[in-house]
């Protein structure tokens, strides 16, 4: 567990650590019970699944005592697994061999099978959380799924577009990225009878926060913390706002369109050497503190999961 994960799960103690494991152990199960090979494909998904953020947040939006919580750990499971799922679907589209700094399903074992890995992975997060008995929960996932797969057509769309706004380009993080994080606090919310729109507003704007940075983060590298070299987007056509920023300071940046590694750092460094790092780090700084002016009642530890978002790119 990362260390800011730990400061986080210090504030509430071994009642949510206890929670963390059990949706571990969940996902190992899980990716166990497929036939082979998918086992060992979801297993290996599930377990360079990084620091679990969206499940962190489906267990600390029910708060400290959500009584029965057989509930709450299955939406923290279903909400990872369909994370984990467009991850793998990812890697297929953009034939990518690097995640989190280590080989991809779809490098590993084809196309194929990654795909089916994604497909399995996702086909459970509905399994797992029909178990809840619950359509305002189904109805909650559904539609950020929904949304994943709208963002991830419109970022097809986009690809290789220089001219892609700035409010097109936030349309996109939202759908793809910030609706998912919405989805985990408006699931712990529902189950512990919590303020489920003002806990909802808060994980939109933390996930749409963390695109921002991650895009940043693309940029600046190092490959050491991303698990990807830099520029991995530019390479894929993926139009950040970095680029957008940058191409507005220098509009030569329009015309770049690398096709090499070496060429998509020579742009990552243009793009630096305009100020547009500095000022997307800024935006989505204002973003988390909207995010925690959102909250409907102070939370250390949800106020620790804003903060960590920013830390984690300084």
């Amino acid at each position: 567990m990362s260390t800011d994960v730990d400061a986080v799960v210090a504030t509430r103690g071994d009642a949510l650590r206890d929670r963390l494991e059990r949706v571990e152990q969940r996902l190992r199960a899980i990716a166990a019970e497929a036939a082979p090979p998918l086992d060992r494909l979801a297993g290996d998904t599930i377990a360079a699944g990084g620091k679990r953020l969206r499940p962190l947040l489906v267990l600390l939006a029910a708060g400290e005592d959500p009584g029965d919580d057989a509930g709450l750990i299955r939406a923290a499971v279903a909400v990872e697994l369909v994370h984990s799922a467009t991850l793998v679907h990812d890697d297929v589209l953009d034939a990518a061999s690097l995640r989190r700094g280590r080989e991809t399903v779809w490098a590993a074992a084809g196309r194929a099978r990654a795909t089916a890995t994604g497909d399995y992975l996702f086909a459970r997060a509905f399994a797992e959380l029909v178990a809840n008995a619950r359509p305002d929960e189904l109805r909650v996932l559904s539609d950020a799924s929904s949304a994943l797969a709208a963002g991830e057509l419109l970022q097809r769309e986009d690809a290789f577009d220089s001219g892609v706004s700035v409010a097109r380009y936030l349309h996109r993080c939202e759908l793809k990225t910030a609706r998912l994080f919405e989805a985990a606090c408006r699931l712990g919310a529902l189950e512990a009878g919590a303020p489920v729109d003002a806990l909802g507003g808060f994980g939109r704007r933390i996930g749409l926060a963390f695109q921002l940075l991650d895009d940043v983060l693309d940029v600046s590298g190092p490959v050491e913390r991303t698990g990807k070299p830099r520029g991995t987007d530019l390479l894929d056509g993926t139009v950040t706002l970095p680029f957008i920023l940058a191409r507005e300071r220098d509009p030569s940046l329009r015309d770049a369109r690398p096709s090499t590694p070496q060429e998509a750092q020579a742009v990552c460094d243009r793009i630096a050497a305009t100020g547009a790092l500095d000022e997307a780090r800024e935006r989505a700084i204002a973003m988390v503190a909207e995010a925690k002016r959102e909250l409907p009642y102070d939370d250390d530890a949800l106020l620790l999961v804003a903060d960590s978002v920013v830390e984690r790119y300084s």
